[in-house]
């Protein structure tokens, strides 16, 4: 364990001698060697990235890769309309890439405006106001309520001391701070004695010694994680597989035709163009586009469900998410300290205890606590009118209570909250229901403390309350709070958020498993997972984890459930080790401590009152926190992704099959059965025809659980639909020439609708599991279908196509190829159901 880990651990005094630092504070000369050995106290920010590197990177991906070199052979073969097609859709597409991805300087930025900029510092035995960035190890800082804490350290002085740190460990309850060394705390939630960077100071004053700077901070280690590289997601993963995948198909076929037709004596450069004409047919040009507009249709649609997608990619890997980890506050409670009780000491309710904490609350000075907020909001100001403040004896650490000393209606009384076990050792009568004075005996101290820790273990906060009449008496001295009588406790949570048990069965059922990742402790944690009868197991502490190594994590982490008193890095740690198993994991959470998770997990998400570097960090930000939203954008990315997968099957194996076809037929026919322009001309229409795709449906069963790239599947699909086309086409070849016997120019346009029908019109039969008459398509891929048809079917037969290579085919031969196309279509719905694994389910 470093020492940074564990500078809470050691006195006071002993920190002060290994820092070589005083109560008084450091010299000016001192601070200013320090500050030029350590550097400013500012967070390490990575330098700019750098667009050319950027776009290089971009451009050295597979797909990329091939769609570039299929431009350059267009433009080579005056191919030019496939050509600025092809530029065109990767330059879009990369522009997106690289817009989205310059957000993590954005995130850095947000990092370091949410900083003091200033703090009241100890340098020569004087207080002076200096920049934080001056800060250094060894430096004295006097902190009060409204600060933020400029720097890791130690208190050494601590005056009712409370301080937010949920940002840092997720923690809902404001935290008490001492000076006494936590010897035992192995995790900053634990330390009481230690103040980090980026935490705020509610209520008290504190004085502290600076331990540590800059980017040696809890906090600097946030930024620095967010400067890492990422892991490429899972949609990047699969677009890279399908690359490779193409990639692999084209060469094959590439150098099967070119040796094949070099081998038979074919003229070189007809072969080679032939061959390089093949290798365009057989890439996908419009992909990126399709992918484009398909995660734009759905970030529109997410826009409408008050979801704001940052990076189009991550719409496609919400569908694949298989876990989503997710902190408790704001997602599965409501993010509020709500008063849930206000026990007597028979342990039910009693309103009096509530009034009395209530008038307590709202005379107490200062920064109000939540606990404060939530004892105010249930008494309402009707119920606590007419009392007015007398005297009032602010919260210290010594003390650990509030005493008001209030009057109402000539009732003078002096009304005491803090912690339960103090304010009992004090009390020496309770007030029962009636108003009634009873002794405060063992026995009855036996159950109010049975009362208290039944509480405490369901994961409750607890506030004692008392009182006693104080006639005549103008000021609480500093005896007052002796002889009190016990009035019962108030008792505190973070409600579950009544939604949260219906989002997560909802995202079960959709085969995403939940698991909750908290800075609470275990026993919270528990008990509100207990609370919404969440489906979950395991509970792993962050002690644990800290003793795990990455394997033993990773196999931990599938059947663990509930993550507590986890630190931000520990977060992390936990989607790595997700990610290594395999998983597409999505991480939610609202807080700097959250933040490096947000951004190692394959799906970012925030809410709209997070953090700044929470939103930042973020590939989406629900403009409502709530899990139900997730649920309706996991479908959308579902729908979206078998969009992209039906022009990808079809790009595969269509294209794979004409292509194959038109490779194995010129070797034995004595002409090209397609020319060079002919080969491009069938894929720019097919590709036009495709268009609508984005805009189609999506089955049920598509949806219903995650589905991931699966080379496997896509290459089983290609050799059992791919070869099925070519069976076709070459019935079509015999047809036209030996039943037809069609001259060149007839033969090619014969062959060219045989082609440009089927495999426009497969689409409609593999868009779908479920037969194909039974599920409609969008009225979008319709239209743009119909007119790819309808301009295949007229070209051969216009008068200027000779000019292309056709010839119009009669009406004999047009019949023979509608019998032909209508066969295909037939063949394909039974083949689909293997080629498609999931189709014969449906």
């Amino acid at each position: 364990m470093s020492s940074n880990a564990e500078f809470w651990q050691s006195p006071p005094s002993a920190t002060l001698d290994r820092l070589s630092a005083t109560p008084d504070g450091l010299s000016a000369h001192e601070a200013m060697a320090r500050l030029a050995r350590d550097g400013p106290n500012r967070l390490a920010i990575a330098p700019p990235r750098r667009l050319l590197s950027d776009l290089l990177r971009r451009l050295a991906n597979p797909l990329v890769a091939i769609l570039l070199v299929a431009a350059t052979i267009a433009g080579m073969t005056g191919d030019l309309a496939s050509f600025t097609i092809i530029v065109l859709v990767v330059i879009l597409s990369t522009t997106l890439d690289l817009v989205q991805e310059h957000r993590a300087e954005a995130t850095a930025e947000a990092l370091k405006r949410s900083i003091a900029l200033h703090a009241n510092v100890l340098r020569d035995g004087a207080a002076v106001e200096l920049p934080v960035s001056d800060l250094v190890a060894g430096d004295i800082v006097m902190l009060s309520a409204g600060d933020l804490i400029p720097a890791d350290g130690i208190a050494i002085a601590v005056n009712g001391a409370q301080v937010n740190e949920s940002l840092l460990t997720g923690e809902a309850y404001p935290v008490q701070k001492h000076v006494e060394p936590a010897a035992t705390a192995t995790i900053p939630a634990e330390a009481r004695n230690a103040l980090f960077h980026g935490t705020s100071l509610i209520g008290g004053t504190a004085t502290m010694l600076v331990v540590e700077t800059g980017a040696r901070t809890r906090f600097g280690a946030i930024a620095a994680s967010l400067a890492r590289t990422q892991p490429p997601t899972a949609f990047e993963r699969g677009i890279h597989k399908l690359g490779i995948l193409i990639a692999r198909l084209t060469v094959f076929l590439v150098l099967f035709v070119l040796l094949a037709h070099l081998a038979l004596g074919r003229p070189p450069l007809q072969s080679f163009l032939f061959a390089m004409a093949l290798a365009v047919g057989l890439t996908p040009e419009l992909l990126p586009m399709i992918m484009t507009v398909s995660l734009a249709r759905g970030a529109q649609r997410m826009a409408s469900a008050r979801v704001v997608v940052k990076r189009l990619s991550a719409i496609h890997d919400l569908g694949q998410m298989d876990i989503l980890c997710t902190d408790k506050t704001g997602t599965l409670t409501e993010a509020r300290i709500t008063l849930v009780g206000h026990p007597g000491i028979d342990g039910e309710d009693d309103e009096r205890v509530a009034e009395l904490a209530a008038v307590n609350a709202r005379f107490e000075t200062g920064l109000k606590s939540p606990l404060d907020e939530a004892l105010i909001v249930h008494a309402t100001a009707e119920r606590i009118a007419g009392w007015s403040k007398i005297d009032e004896r602010p919260f210290d650490f010594e003390r650990r209570r509030v005493s008001v000393l209030a009057e109402r209606d000539g009732e003078r009384i002096e009304i005491v909250k803090g912690a339960p076990e103090m304010l009992l050792a004090l009390c020496t009568r309770a007030q029962d229901r009636s108003g009634a004075l009873v002794p405060l005996d063992d026995g009855l101290r036996a159950r109010l403390a049975a009362l208290r820790d039944e509480r405490a273990a369901q994961g409750l906060r607890l506030l004692g309350v008392a009182w006693k009449p104080a006639p005549g008496i103008s000021r609480i001295g500093a005896d007052g709070d002796e002889a009190l009588i016990f009035a019962g406790y108030c008792v505190f949570v973070d409600p579950p958020k009544e939604s949260a048990a219906r989002a997560v069965a909802r995202l079960e059922a959709s085969g995403i498993r939940i698991k909750v990742i908290s800075g609470d402790a275990a026993v919270v944690v528990e008990h509100l997972v207990a609370a919404l009868a969440l489906p979950v197991r395991g509970v792993l502490t962050g002690e644990q984890i800290e003793t795990l190594s990455e394997p033993a994590l990773a196999a931990r982490v599938e059947t663990v459930d509930l993550f507590a008193r986890v630190t931000p890095d520990q977060k992390t740690r936990i989607v790595r080790a997700l990610r290594a198993r395999g998983h597409t994991v999505g991480f939610m959470g609202d807080g700097i401590n959250d933040a490096p998770a947000i951004r190692a997990a394959d799906v970012g998400l925030s809410v709209d009152g997070a953090t700044d570097v929470a939103r930042e960090a973020a590939d989406m930000i629900l403009l409502a926190p709530d899990l139900n939203v997730i649920a309706d954008g996991v479908a959308e990315g579902r729908r979206t992704y078998a969009n992209i997968m039906k022009y990808i099957r079809m790009g595969t194996s269509s294209n794979f099959g004409n292509m194959l076809t038109m490779a194995l037929a010129s070797l034995v026919l004595p002409f090209l059965p397609l020319t060079a322009v002919q080969v491009l001309l069938n894929n720019l229409i097919y590709d036009m025809s495709q268009i609508g795709i984005p805009f189609d449906t999506a089955d049920p069963a598509e949806i219903a659980r995650p589905l991931k790239w699966d080379m496997r599947e896509l290459l089983r699909f290609t050799a059992i639909m791919g070869p099925l086309s070519s069976v076709f086409d070459l019935a079509t070849f015999g047809l036209l020439l030996f039943l037809f016997h069609a001259d060149v120019a007839t033969f090619r346009a014969g062959w060219f609708i045989e082609s440009m029908a089927t495999q426009i019109l497969v689409v409609f039969v593999i868009r779908t599991l479920r037969p194909a008459w039974s599920s409609r398509a969008h009225a979008a891929l319709v239209t743009t279908a119909s007119c790819g048809l309808a301009a295949a079917l007229v070209l051969p037969f216009l008068p200027w196509a000779g000019l292309l290579g056709f010839a119009a085919p009669g009406a004999a031969i047009a019949g023979a190829i509608l019998v032909l196309v209508l066969a295909y279509l037939a063949s394909a719905e039974l083949f689909k159901r293997v080629a498609l694994p999931h189709a014969s389910a449906s």
